[in-house]
């Protein structure tokens, strides 16, 4: 289960936060991201999905490199494509198209091709390096925010595609507090299921971050099979989607603006947690949590309701929504007005909630129980009628989609939730940079295009479709 961490201490004056601000801006001049060549792993590209939602920025204070001992824990405020803008007052569904992926493998450990020696050799001062701004070579533009613009790449040290989030800086305000926190979580997460940062360009105008940018989103690709989709890659997805959000979990990392667009899928069907941009660490002090989080979608109860006091339950309500969305092919709660609206949505289906089944809810800002209609819990199959075509699924979604907080299953006990007990047990057992389909036989079924199939075989892995053809 989930537990809650206890707030902490008031935010810093305006005035002492802009000279914090400055004075990081200056210290990222200073600092050298040393990269190994062999560390350049697998890079690809794509264009970027671009959907607005409701939520406001809070002020918090900026990350140094999170050392592994330490309890730590992140923060999302914004959406859509660009995490350093302004979130609009609707949620917004617009999506990039024309995506394009280049992938390649990383280079054995502890070896460089003649290439990358080359290149790196301090015989050749004049020669691209990883950390300069000319070492990569800017394509096309994917997209633009307020205060960010995306980029196609290619590197001139190996040739490889990138994307480049170039930041721009401004001279009073020195390095956006999105940057230096996004930058700082990157650095220290190393896993398959997490995007990866390759590389830190700092110059006076701007600081750009290398990412590693995969074939599509999760958003895109189940626009695609509005249906739903297959109930085994459903499966696939959401492992993934877990075994991230476990590793950040142990590292008391919240995410906190989990929703489709922010789950990357590669062409080989891996799927990757992305969009760090307000992340924050518990290691430093700090301010209670804003309660303007998350996109109004995928934002659970508690936190609609003005609580500030949460912890790694609030990226499972998120779960419990993808979950169902990608088995239903549509959104499990769309508030359409504002967060009444949201609220009375989920009571709907989850039951209105009292002291009796969510003790402290009467403390809530927001919570006035003569403002909500009182609705009783159903059955989540009653709702998304999909639920009830795979097994355990209804289960495990219920468990996640809990009014009270504390109830909500955590990310490491719901990898091990019946819902997967027909997987390969192998999947258990592999190191944190290891694909999924690096194990035998695990790849993901062809889409059917229509409506989700009822799948009477467990554990059937077929041959996974050329997502050219999707």
């Amino acid at each position: 289960m989930c537990d809650l961490m206890p707030a902490s201490q008031p935010a810093e004056k305006i005035g002492k936060m802009k000279k914090l601000r400055r004075t990081l801006s200056e210290s990222f001049r200073s600092i050298a991201f040393k990269k190994e060549d062999s560390g350049f792993d697998e890079i690809c590209v794509t264009k970027m999905s671009t959907r607005s939602c409701q939520g406001t920025d809070s002020v918090v204070k900026p990350l140094d490199t999170i050392p592994e001992d330490k309890k730590v824990r992140v923060q999302r405020t914004q959406s859509g494509f660009d995490p350093f803008e302004k979130p609009a007052s609707q949620v917004k569904r617009v999506h990039s198209e024309n995506n394009a992926c280049i992938s390649a493998k990383s280079s054995s450990a502890g070896k460089e091709s003649p290439k990358l020696r080359r290149h790196s050799s301090p015989s050749s001062p004049t020669s691209p390096k990883f950390g300069k701004a000319d070492s990569y070579e800017k394509l096309e533009k994917l997209g633009e925010g307020s205060y960010a613009t995306v980029y196609k790449g290619k590197s001139k040290v190996n040739g490889k595609l990138v994307a480049l989030k170039v930041i721009r800086l401004q001279e009073e305000e020195g390095t956006p507090f999105t940057a230096i926190r996004e930058a700082s979580l990157l650095k220290g997460l190393k896993h398959a299921n997490i995007v990866l940062l390759h590389d830190i360009i700092h110059t006076k105008e701007t600081l750009t971050l290398v990412f590693e940018y995969v074939h599509t989103d999760l958003c895109q690709y189940m626009d695609k099979y509005p249906g739903g989709l297959h109930p085994d890659n459903v499966k696939l997805f959401l492992f993934q989607l877990l075994r991230g959000l476990s590793y950040i979990h142990q590292r008391y990392i919240l995410h906190r603006d989990l929703k489709p667009q922010n789950l990357l899928i590669s062409d080989t069907g891996e799927l990757k947690l992305a969009d760090f941009g307000l992340a924050r660490a518990k290691s430093v002090p700090s301010h209670t949590y804003s309660n303007e989080v998350v996109t109004l979608w995928y934002r659970p109860p508690d936190v609609l309701l003005g609580s500030t006091d949460y912890s790694t339950c609030l990226d499972m309500w998120g779960v419990g929504c993808i979950f169902i969305e990608m088995i239903q092919g549509v959104a499990a709660f769309p508030g359409m007005k504002d967060i009444h609206d949201q609220l009375e949505r989920i009571f709907l289906v989850i039951g209105t909630p009292s002291e009796d089944s969510w003790p402290g809810v009467n403390s809530l800002p927001h919570f006035k129980p003569d403002r909500f209609t009182v609705y009783s819990a159903k059955k989540l199959r009653q709702a998304w009628n999909k639920l009830g075509y795979v097994d355990n699924a209804e289960e495990l979604a219920s468990r996640f989609l809990q009014c009270f907080p504390k109830n909500r299953l955590s990310a490491q006990a719901a990898l091990n939730h019946e819902y997967f007990s027909n997987l390969p047990p192998r999947l258990w057992e592999l190191q944190d940079m290891s694909s999924i389909f690096t194990v035998p036989n695990v790849k993901l079924q062809t889409e059917s295009g229509d409506s989700i199939q009822v799948c009477a075989r467990r554990n059937s892995h077929g041959k996974a479709s050329s997502d050219s053809k999707h």
